[in-house]
């Protein structure tokens, strides 16, 4: 059988509010939201085109307690930046909470305590 046509989409991230998560990475990135959420559903796609993050609602959320296994990490997202000092500071203006400077890369936690990463390119 060939191979079906399979396509990446984009990146959904469980929360427990998907209007406040939807806010901070769309400030984080710059990124307009595509519209209010709705059923516990939101969208933001690049102006440029590209991936897109959503945001699904979870009742039982429950946010990685990386580096702490107790709550395992299950994936979390990188940024390439061209200033790391400028995204960082950035990152902590529109919400974000910084964990650790790994050189090269800096780990942070979004507003529903998922982490991600700023490297530098």
């Amino acid at each position: 059988m060939p191979a079906p046509v399979v396509r990446f989409g984009s990146v959904v991230l469980d929360c427990p509010d998907t209007r406040v998560l939807a806010d901070f990475y769309a400030r984080l990135l710059g990124w307009p939201p595509d519209a209010e959420p709705t059923d516990g559903w939101a969208t933001l796609t690049p102006p440029d085109g590209g991936v897109g993050i959503e945001f699904q609602h979870a009742d039982d959320w429950r946010p990685p307690t990386w580096p702490d296994l107790e709550v395992q990490q299950m994936s979390h997202l990188d940024f390439p930046v061209d200033d790391l000092e400028a995204a960082h500071a950035w990152a902590l203006e529109v919400g974000a909470e910084f964990v650790r400077d790994s050189g090269s890369f800096r780990v942070y936690l979004d507003p529903a305590g998922h982490p991600f990463c700023l490297c530098a390119n």
